[in-house]
């Protein structure tokens, strides 16, 4: 299904959006990708979902990417006598192992871990920050606390710690589970909460073995500081800006978001913006214009996608929020602005025959009438590089895998398209050929540019650009095998 914009958009199913109905009429609205959150549902729920993504997938001919977000630990308090208590500032207020009912002084922490790695003077947040309480002095099974902001808490209320790596892994035993699940499902890429460092990645990796591409979602400040090894360890980054800016300063976070839509560009992996993008369109068929400037914003900056989450999984107006970010991602890409700042900003760590390949392809395209870039892949990677230029003429990822057909349906600008396997260069020319003309990018009389590598199907020879005419009949007549 071709697009008329490059950035994607990433759709949460739920409530609102679990029938073969919605979910078709989502992707025609303009959902690239679909994401299941393990943190609910069944997985037989979960895979009820999945079958739907694949029918509608195979009746429209159109590549979709299929996302698993795992939950992650969920660090929360226990209960309490009457259901809630209010802490007032300045108030003293105990947490603890013991499983007693909590009252106005004290209440059940269940996290061990927790209190192994607390020190006096870090912060504890509850109930997504509003209440903040400060580590007065603390053991290994409890910590005095004063309540620095003061509200209501109540059973089961989630609990931050910001201050502090947590001895804890990404991976709960759940994950595992659900992990195990989706890739024997068949989802394409793995989102892995709680990320600290790069080792909570490999353990993900190791796990998956292959059988889904990793997502790491930066939502803690420790990963923040350590973005460069869990980058590197990353298949893609999803930035969560919902604990992130729980976690860390609310003003902090747009520059953060900044910072990393950068890097993950230059080391060609996709980056996700996520969080609250159209959180009044939950209830409101229009958003406000602080939510669609926030979208601008993620676009404008680079971003590979963007995401809806509570919006089209339980809000009341699903199909209209994809419309909304559809609209606003194809008016931001029309903007001159938008290409002068995109052109701006980029950088490349690499330096390959393949980096140069790439690059020498968006500089034709820039220059000439090039109607599209037509790459052959078979890891995904020589679209990823591709799309890390940022062409200003569409992309055409090419390869005989579909598993690598759908992971690059989440990069920005790749229009996937699965064909056979090539193995001679005249081949892959008329498949490109064929490709950019079926698909409405270019006509008869048009050219393309092609890139592969000899030999054919092996990963990373990307080293052949070829300028193409989309007539079939030329390509015979001047083509080398």
């Amino acid at each position: 299904m071709k697009r008329t914009r490059n950035v994607k958009i990433v759709a949460t199913l739920g409530p609102a959006s679990d029938t073969y109905e919605t979910i078709r009429a989502l992707h025609e609205a303009g959902a690239d990708v679909f994401r299941l959150n393990m943190s609910h549902g069944t997985h037989a729920e979960i895979a009820s979902k999945h079958k739907i993504i694949r029918q509608v997938e195979a009746d429209l001919d159109s590549t979709i990417a299929i996302l698993a977000d795992l939950q992650g630990p969920k660090l929360r308090v226990g209960v309490f006598a009457n259901g809630e208590e209010n802490l007032v500032e300045g108030a003293a207020f105990r947490l603890d192992l013991d499983p007693a009912e909590g009252d106005l002084n004290r209440v059940c922490l269940p996290h061990p871990e927790i209190f192994q790695a607390l020190e006096a003077g870090a912060s504890l947040l509850v109930n997504d920050g509003k209440i903040r309480l400060k580590v007065k002095d603390c053991g290994a099974d409890y910590a005095n606390c004063e309540v620095v902001t003061g509200g209501t808490i109540s059973n089961r209320k989630g609990v931050n710690v910001p201050d502090v790596i947590l001895p804890l892994a990404a991976l709960s035993e759940k994950d595992r589970a659900d992990l195990e699940f989706a890739c024997e499902l068949g989802v394409d890429w793995l989102a892995l909460s709680f990320v600290q460092r790069a080792k909570d990645v490999f353990e993900a990796r190791q796990l998956a073995d292959g059988r889904a591409a990793v997502l790491s979602k930066i939502e803690k400040p420790a990963a923040v500081e350590h973005f460069d090894e869990i980058l590197d360890a990353s298949d893609g980054i999803m930035v969560a800006r919902g604990d992130l800016g729980v976690e860390l300063p609310v003003a902090a976070v747009p520059p953060i978001q900044k910072r990393l839509i950068r890097q993950c560009r230059s080391a060609a992996k996709p980056v996700i913006v996520a969080t609250q993008m159209l959180e009044s369109m939950i209830e409101s068929p229009m958003p406000t214009r602080a939510e669609v400037s926030d979208v601008a914003t993620a676009i404008y900056e680079g971003t590979d996608a963007i995401m809806l989450s509570a919006e089209s999984a339980a809000g009341q107006y699903p199909i209209e929020a994809v419309q909304t970010m559809d609209k606003v991602a194809t008016e931001v890409e029309l903007d001159p602005t938008y290409r002068d700042i995109i052109s701006a900003s980029r950088r490349s760590k690499g330096d390959t025959i393949a980096d140069g390949i790439v690059a020498a392809a968006r500089e034709i395209a820039e220059k000439t009438e090039i109607k599209a870039i037509c790459c052959f892949t078979q890891s995904g990677a020589t679209a990823l590089l591709t799309a890390r230029e940022r062409p200003n003429v569409p992309i055409i990822a090419m390869t005989h895998l579909v598993r690598t057909a759908r992971r690059l349906a989440l990069s920005w600008g790749c229009n996937c398209v699965v064909t056979a396997k090539v193995d001679r260069f005249k081949g892959a020319v008329v498949s490109a050929a064929r490709a950019a003309r079926s698909g409405g990018f270019a006509s008869e009389t048009d050219q393309v540019v092609v890139t592969a590598g000899v030999p054919f199907n092996v990963p990373g020879t990307t080293n052949i650009l070829r300028i193409a005419p989309c007539d079939e009949r030329l390509i015979y007549n001047t083509d080398p095998e």
